[in-house]
């Protein structure tokens, strides 16, 4: 059973690279540069290929996440290569040095190599040949092997290295795509399986708004894992064993005499179902001593009470599946009650290895820094979450080979998580570094609120059911787009298949857009809006692009064979350099498991796309318009994918 959060967490500032002042050196294209002497460039370039590079200073580094693989789609990686062979060169004593590459909205550069105040602090005072960062800086530079993929570079400031990337490697690199497909820009991670724990609601009590983030945010993110080509086990951990079934059980029994041939129309919604019974077990104590007999026989295997227990799962089961068939969510139940079989056992490796210690008639982990113990053994011989998730977590990585396991939570559950992950990792079952693997994760998320601050409930202070907020997602977008009088121009079909698109894609940006730490406040109007930040407005930035291909008449697949891309207007190498970002920005995201990332950039390129690119450079009837055509089919298959990743489904007309 996964609760919800009652606390809400500051959002922290993200890293930005420091703006470097005016350039001290530069050259262009590398035409009298060698490299050095004293290393081989291709023995270097070997060398950098199998390199962890760190690309980027965010939550976690992104070193952790690069692979031996070569990733052609990753500008960054692609330059870290490179700084690597040059650092080397630089400085060859220091062997643990790692490019420190990040993108850069500085005049100077599109990108930034920031090793010079490091390297330099590491190596004064060992009789170095420099004389301060910036002659490191320039150093640096002046060791760079040649390569298509710098235009030019400058050195500003304490030694930060500027980069102007080639004009012609970002045309070639999206002609590329478009031929080969934007598989071919996927991150390659360094695990090969996650297990990803979301969504998990509680059999017998009806999905609401409280479970609409667990299950978007933990969505989105087995989605990009997968596109980073990691096998993704999508884990919904329902809540389905524990004391409340005898209280259901026992209710099915009394108010069907014929329960074994009662349908889910018979019992109607589960969730006054299962409030009836409540009310009966907290007044009747006759009924409250037949539920916790009904408990017992439950976990001990008596035939008739499993049988009863399986009907109410099933029941709740298809109420779950339907919601999870409008926001087209693919999730494999393995709820509590799989993972009980393994409990004992659990135990007994913990208690061997000398965690498992005797307190007020419980067994419990003491964790240090921390002053309540993990209880895994109730005092009255039951078991609890903790030790269905130390099971699960011992199942994941022994039976399911998991190197990655991501649990997708309120904010409210991060000290339970921690203590458990800090049990496995007393028990050898997890390593002591956060950045190696196996390991797992806490991606917790802040509260859904109303419009007055509070968290988001119905008038009668009822949690707001997640079937009726979806409904009335797609009845106000069909409504907007009748007042647009669209309805004139579809058929029935097609309007309402573009207003559960664009209702449903309203509710999820709205959400994910946001960091998941924070609190976010629902509010139907913005979210529906068709300008700013919403998915509304990058579903029509969308469709736009889609429109001009259509009116340009031209077969877009066969210019892609034919055609060249040429980006001589400043807007055109914009947009081209933005869409070469999107795999390290996929990256990025899932090394710090924050979709947020992913939303800026998609509402980046429909920017750029519309107030640079459309509004400076015709694309119909203009003597570019092949390359501007092609430059619009890769903004479209990258939207496509951005929105694929974030599961909204895009229109092509509105």
């Amino acid at each position: 059973m996964r609760g919800l959060c009652i606390n809400s967490i500051t959002m922290f500032a993200p890293f930005l690279s420091p703006a470097p002042p005016s350039p001290l050196l530069s050259f262009n294209r590398f035409s009298h540069i060698s490299p050095p002497s004293c290393i081989p460039a291709a023995d270097l370039l070997r060398v950098a290929s199998r390199r962890l590079i760190s690309a980027t200073k965010t939550t976690q580094s992104v070193s952790t996440m690069a692979t031996e693989e070569e990733n052609v789609g990753n500008m960054k990686r692609q330059l870290a290569k490179i700084f690597d062979v040059s650092l080397r060169a630089t400085v060859p004593e220091e062997t643990d040095v790692e490019p420190l590459v990040a993108a850069c909205a500085g005049k100077f550069g599109d990108y930034q190599c920031n090793n010079a105040m490091g390297l330099w602090s590491k190596i004064k005072g060992k009789g170095s040949q420099f004389k301060g960062p910036p002659s490191v800086g320039q150093a640096i530079m002046k060791n760079l092997p040649p390569s298509e993929i710098i235009e030019s570079c400058s050195v500003a400031g304490p030694g930060f290295v500027n980069v102007l990337i080639s004009k012609n490697w970002i045309s070639k690199s999206i002609q590329k795509m478009l031929i080969d497909g934007i598989e071919t820009w996927s991150p390659r991670l360094p695990i090969k399986r996650a297990v990803v724990d979301f969504s998990s609601p509680n059999i017998a009590k009806e999905m609401h708004v409280g479970h609409l983030r667990s299950t978007i945010i933990g969505d989105t993110l087995a989605r990009m894992l997968e596109f980073s080509n990691v096998d993704v086990l999508r884990r919904n951990h329902v809540g389905d064993w524990g004391t409340q079934f005898g209280m259901l059980i026992e209710f099915l029994f009394e108010k069907f005499p014929n329960w074994e041939e009662v349908t889910e129309t018979a019992i109607g919604d589960l969730q006054t179902f299962y409030k009836a019974s409540k009310q009966r077990f907290d007044s009747d104590p006759a009924f409250k001593e037949k539920a916790q007999q009904a408990v017992v026989l439950l976990q001990g295997g008596e035939a008739k009470y499993r049988k009863a227990w399986a009907q109410i799962c099933e029941i709740s089961r298809n109420e779950f599946n339907r919601v999870y068939e409008r926001l087209g969510v693919q999730l494999e139940e393995k709820g509590e009650s799989f993972y009980n079989p393994y409990i004992p056992n659990v135990i007994k490796e913990l208690t061997d290895k000398g965690l498992v210690e005797e307190s007020q008639g419980a067994r419990v982990i003491f964790i240090d820094g921390i002053n309540i113990p993990l209880i895994v053994v109730k005092s009255d011989g039951g078991f609890n979450y903790a030790s269905t998730d130390l099971a699960a977590i011992w199942y994941r990585l022994n039976e399911e080979k998991a190197e990655w396991i991501i649990y997708v939570t309120d904010i409210g559950q991060q000290q339970h998580f921690d203590m458990v992950f800090r049990a496995c990792k007393r028990a050898g079952w997890l390593p002591l570094e956060d950045n190696k693997h196996p390991k797992a994760t806490h991606v917790g998320f802040g509260l859904v609120l109303g419009e007055d601050g509070k968290r988001f409930r119905t008038r009668n202070t009822e949690v707001v059911r997640l079937v009726d907020l979806l409904d009335e997602a797609k009845s106000r977008s069909k409504a907007a787009l009748i007042e647009r009088e669209k309805a004139a121009e579809w058929t029935e079909a097609e309007l309402e298949q573009i207003a559960e698109a664009v209702g449903y894609g309203a509710v999820k940006y709205a959400d994910l857009k946001n960091n998941r730490l924070t609190n976010y406040t629902f509010n139907f109007d913005q979210m529906l809006n068709d300008k700013g930040n919403t998915a509304v407005y990058l579903l029509y930035a969308h469709a736009r692009i889609c429109s001009i291909i259509r009116k340009s008449g031209k077969d877009i697949e066969e210019l892609k064979k034919t055609g060249t891309i040429v980006l001589e207007h400043e807007d055109e190498r914009v947009l081209g350099l933005h869409l070469l970002q999107f795999s390290e920005v996929v990256e990025e995201a899932c090394t710090n498991l924050l979709p947020n990332v992913l939303c800026e950039y998609l509402y980046n390129l429909s920017e750029i796309f519309t107030k640079k690119f459309y509004s400076n450079c015709q694309v119909v009837g203009s003597p570019q318009e092949t390359s501007r055509l092609l430059l619009c089919e890769a903004t479209g298959t990258v939207m496509r994918k951005c929105f694929y990743l974030l599961g909204i489904v895009p229109v092509y007309k509105i």
